[in-house]
């Protein structure tokens, strides 16, 4: 491999310009991917990697061939989702060494882009926690600070986006999971309206909550991404996204907002950024207003409520729906204790979840007023290892949860779409998530909100090495 071409110069490429390259003949998609699991090796201590595929991506690899939007360009598959012959964990200790028999149909419409998978990324057990630090392999790090944590459930992807090990890596999001750790880790994260990519059984639960998607350095990988999933596979029910134009987007009329659902405290760093934010919205020639919160705070609790329901529903299916060798009896205490919540709560929980069910016209009725609604995407920066994951107390857990990710799971419930940009800084540095959100199918319309919002204060796309590499040392 030249000098040019080196694992440290290929970090900063973003998904774009790492297709366009190797396109263009600069590099081959077998010197990225090599390059991709140098970087990999060196950001093993981040703990964001649970299972590496190195030959079967270098085989992927050189059968590029430059086919596909995104061909070539390395990513990582999040550990809730299947890819056939490879090490499958739930991010549980339960799992017992499960290997998949087949690729979900997601990862095999991913990989159609041209994508070359270099393994599988961490994630909570089951991806029912914000942050990702799993007793079965140890807590993901966060890149701009290793003692924080990188967000959860997609916190192995964020942070391998983050620490430029890939430029692009799968994520999903049933309450926050995709925008909760892009706001952790400095990264863009859209979960995309219901129906644009349901994860596998999502609508067969008594809510469609949970979708499929990517974190990214840049706006225009997200939009890259969309494209090359359009084309793929389309979406059946949802309104195609189509071309995404930077000018299009003009006048809208956004709600700003930076008080809790719940009435819980906001970091005050979190509110500055937001509202920093909503001023770059109105100096680009959009009409902004500062609201209160439009939404009650029964929303979050009928939410967790299903969260408890979910969690119980994994249990009592984790043989059938997982593998038959699943070993429910080695699940964490929080997994277990969800569950729990439901078991003691049975008929609060039906009201939460027939309250869920019409909560989209809710949804609906309020974004009537405005095309965006701005607000964090967290209630404070990304916190202290420890935090929200371990063994310790789960009530206290729960509520601190609670008061932590209480802005994003609105989305899920109503279906609409949702996308965290990195346009703030704590004092320590850390990044700051704004959580942009439309109704339901204005996909687009916050993409190229997001492309505005980018030119016109572009963020860091990487920490410096110093702050992740040192801490390997």
């Amino acid at each position: 491999m030249s000098s040019f071409t080196d694992a440290t110069t290929l970090a900063s490429w973003d998904a774009v310009e790492t297709a366009r390259r190797i396109r263009t003949g600069e590099v081959t998609a077998r010197e990225v991917a090599d390059a991709a699991l140098a970087r990999a090796d060196v950001a093993a201590h981040l703990g964001a990697v649970v299972t590496a595929t190195a030959e079967r991506a270098r085989g992927v690899a050189g059968r590029a061939g430059g086919s596909g939007v995104l061909a070539g360009v390395p990513t990582y598959v999040k550990d809730l989702a299947q890819l056939a012959g490879v090490a499958m964990g739930w991010g549980s200790r339960g799992a017992g060494g499960y290997i998949s028999r087949k690729t979900d149909p997601f990862v095999a419409d991913f990989e159609k882009t041209g994508v070359v998978a270099l393994g599988k990324s961490a994630t909570p057990e089951m991806g029912l926690t914000a942050t990702t630090e799993p007793l079965a392999s140890g807590p993901c790090r966060n890149p701009w600070d290793p003692t924080r944590s990188a967000g959860g459930s997609s916190g192995g992807s964020a942070s391998l986006v983050a620490a430029g090990v890939v430029p692009m890596a799968h994520a999903s999001d049933g309450g926050g999971s995709i925008r909760v750790p892009a706001a952790c880790c400095g990264l863009v994260g859209l979960k995309p309206s219901r129906f644009r990519l349901d994860m596998g059984g999502s609508n067969l639960l008594p809510v469609n909550v949970a979708t499929d998607g990517v974190v990214t350095r840049t706006v225009r990988d997200t939009v890259l991404f969309y494209e090359a999933m359009e084309a793929t596979r389309a979406p059946r029910k949802a309104p195609p996204i189509g071309r995404v134009d930077l000018r299009a987007s003009q006048g809208l009329k956004i709600g700003v907002y930076v008080d809790a659902p719940i009435g819980s405290p906001v970091d005050p760093e979190v509110q500055r950024a937001v509202l920093a934010a909503a001023e770059t919205c109105r100096q680009l020639g959009h009409h902004v207003e500062e609201i209160r919160c439009p939404f009650a705070g029964s929303v979050l609790d009928d939410f967790l409520d299903y969260w408890g329901l979910l969690a119980w529903m994994q249990l009592v299916s984790a043989k059938a729906m997982l593998h038959r060798d699943f070993d429910v009896s080695q699940v964490e205490p929080w997994t277990s204790g969800l569950a729990r919540t439901f078991t003691a709560n049975k008929r609060k929980v039906l009201g939460a979840v027939m309250r869920l069910r019409t909560f989209g016209a809710r949804y609906a009725d309020v974004m009537r007023r405005w095309d965006v609604l701005v607000s964090p995407t967290t209630a404070q920066p990304a916190p202290p290892l420890g935090f929200l994951g371990g063994e310790g107390d789960f009530a206290t857990k729960y509520e601190r949860l609670r008061a932590y990710c209480n802005f994003t799971p609105i989305q899920n419930a109503s279906g609409a779409p949702a996308i965290s940009l990195p346009l703030g800084r704590s004092g320590e540095g850390l990044p700051i998530g704004v959580h942009l959100a439309a109704a339901y199918g204005g996909d687009r319309t916050l993409l190229e909100l997001s492309l505005q919002l980018e030119e016109a204060t572009p963020w860091p796309l990487m920490p410096p090495r110093d702050k992740w590499l040192l801490a390997g040392a």
